[in-house]
């Protein structure tokens, strides 16, 4: 009897087995959702402190790729997953004195706007043109963002991220949203060009789209170069001297609230320092002095050694100065700026009209509280909001103030401008947040805010970074942090508008049409598909 047997060699049986398709699949179907994370971390690295302004474009095109071609309810939870890689970490300044639960629950909940966007970029991205319908859905998402809920939160709109960037001068056409849609529009084209060359097809349809795609890059980065010319620093109305002020706080955190006699003491002793140093032919005289936010957080106007504690400042220095201080009138706090002139003492103030919540009020406080006193015990008593924009008269010079929190919001800084600013300061009160990034993500928003209106922009900080910008967006004097310091600068005065000030909202309003233009024909295209292939299969 024969037998017959079969020998399996022995370097199969070591020879690594692929794993059954049901192992690998959970991990591939891992592979969008860490893109996603990731591409929203990047994102985050490309803002201020860093320089690195350019990784928003690869942030971007990797996020088109993980959203193309997919369902909305897949594009929602990856939006979400960038957005929380994107704002967890940069926000984590928000909970440097409270505590990592309002940090993650700020970020938790803006996150939800991210997670709307990429859902609608899945269902843009099956239009022709696709990324500049995509950019415009990322718009829209940032302009709700910036009015809901609590009347908004625009901290990390994609222009903040730009101060360094070529695409910088675009704030100058339309502002922030237009400047945000260039960068995004650059780096969802980047995506669609890289996918096109690594298919390699040439039909006329693909070179159609390759063309889009080409020009999706270009066009943000030629329109840049070209709008430089809307950004000048000739001054339209001559000069104007102008010295900053940073006193410096006993101690970061909230603490430093504890000492407001001494915050006050140390402004008016660096004023003193500079009007020394003015005599001794050290420093050139200002014609104004700007004092940052909560300088003077004792009430001039209630307590009398406060008010001489300033009113001796200003003779010393002999100009008019800016005084932030927090005013209690009729029953109600508010955050306001003290025109304070050296002979005649206050004679103008301004009320900050975009306050912080849960920082300066407390929405829902009954709610929060019953969560947990300590948060509703930081806040005991609500600020009240100011109605008008305030430009003072300093010496020769139109001053219009953009308090802290406002330089955030579009609308507070033009108001000042279109008020008649020549020059924006933008008093501010970092301490609460130690040596976080904040204070240098709040300083990019202003050199932004300087190009986009072609103004010099002072940034006057209790304890740092003070800045001097100009119109062109850079930084020409600036302080360390938690130090006592004085800055003085001749700066120049303008008084011409840039289209981004001219427009206002317009070029917002113009992009929201454009996203709900892209949404409607890509839902109306789905709704026609699902109906052609109901008729298809019953015929």
């Amino acid at each position: 009897m024969t037998v017959t047997a079969t020998s399996v060699d022995e370097s199969d049986q070591l020879r690594p087995q692929p794993a059954p398709a049901s192992r690998t699949a959970p991990l591939v179907r891992l592979v969008p959702a860490l893109v996603a994370a990731l591409c929203g971390v990047l994102l985050y690295v490309s803002f201020p402190p860093r320089t690195l302004w350019w990784l928003a474009l690869p942030a971007f095109a990797g996020f088109g790729w993980v959203l193309r071609g997919r369902s909305w309810k897949a594009g929602l939870g990856l939006g979400y997953l960038f957005g929380l890689g994107f704002l967890l970490p940069l926000l984590v300044w928000t909970g440097v004195e409270v505590g990592p639960v309002p940090w993650i629950a700020l970020a938790a909940i803006e996150a939800i706007f991210v997670a709307l966007v990429g859902a609608g970029v899945t269902l843009v991205s099956r239009l022709p043109a696709w990324p500049l319908w995509a950019a415009a859905v990322w718009i829209a998402g940032e302009a709700a963002r910036a009015r809901v809920p609590f009347h908004g939160f625009p901290w990390g709109k994609i222009a903040f991220g730009q101060a360094d960037g070529v695409f910088l001068p675009l704030a100058a056409v339309g502002g922030t949203p237009v400047l945000g849609f260039g960068v995004v529009l650059c780096g969802f084209g980047l995506y669609e060009v890289v996918r096109l060359v690594v298919e390699g097809r040439r039909t006329r349809e693909v070179r159609r789209s390759a063309a889009v795609a080409l020009l999706s890059v270009a066009v943000p980065v030629v329109g840049a170069v070209a709008a430089r010319g809307l950004v000048s620093d000739k001054a339209d109305n001559g000069y104007a001297t102008v010295a900053l002020i940073q006193g410096n706080v006993p101690r970061s955190g909230l603490e430093f609230n504890e000492q407001r006699r001494a915050v006050l003491d140390y402004h008016a002793r660096e004023t003193l320092r500079l009007a020394a140093d003015v005599k001794a032919g050290k420093t050139p005289r200002p014609d104004f002095v700007l004092w940052p936010e909560n300088s003077s957080d004792v009430d001039p106007f209630a307590n009398a050694d406060a008010y001489a504690v300033i009113d001796n400042a200003a003779k010393a220095i002999g100009v008019p100065i800016s005084v932030g201080g927090v005013v209690e009138r009729g029953g109600k706090l508010w955050n306001e700026q003290i025109l304070w002139d050296p002979k005649k003492g206050p004679t103008d103030t301004y009320d900050k009209r975009q306050i912080q919540p849960f920082g300066e009020y407390l929405p829902l406080r009954g709610l929060i509280g019953a969560i947990n006193s300590n948060w509703t015990s930081m806040v005991r008593q609500d600020f009240s909001r100011g109605t008008k924009p305030g430009v003072f008269t300093m010496d020769h010079a139109k001053v219009g103030l953009v308090t802290c929190y406002e330089a955030a919001f579009d609308w507070a800084v033009r108001s000042e401008v279109t008020d008649g600013a020549q020059l924006i300061s933008v008093p501010s009160n970092n301490a609460t947040f130690d040596r976080s990034e904040m204070t240098y993500q709040q300083l990019a928003m202003s050199r932004v805010r300087a190009v986009e209106h072609s103004r010099t922009v002072t940034v006057p900080v209790t304890s740092g970074v003070s800045a001097v910008i100009m119109p062109d967006g850079k930084i020409t004097q600036k302080t360390g942090m938690f130090v006592p310091a004085y800055l003085v600068q001749k700066v120049p005065l303008r008084s011409s508008e840039t289209p981004a000030t001219k427009l206002g909202i317009l070029p917002e309003i113009a992009l929201v049409l454009v996203a709900a233009g892209g949404l409607g024909w890509a839902i109306g295209a789905g709704v026609r598909g699902r109906r052609a292939g109901g008729a298809s299969s019953a015929s």
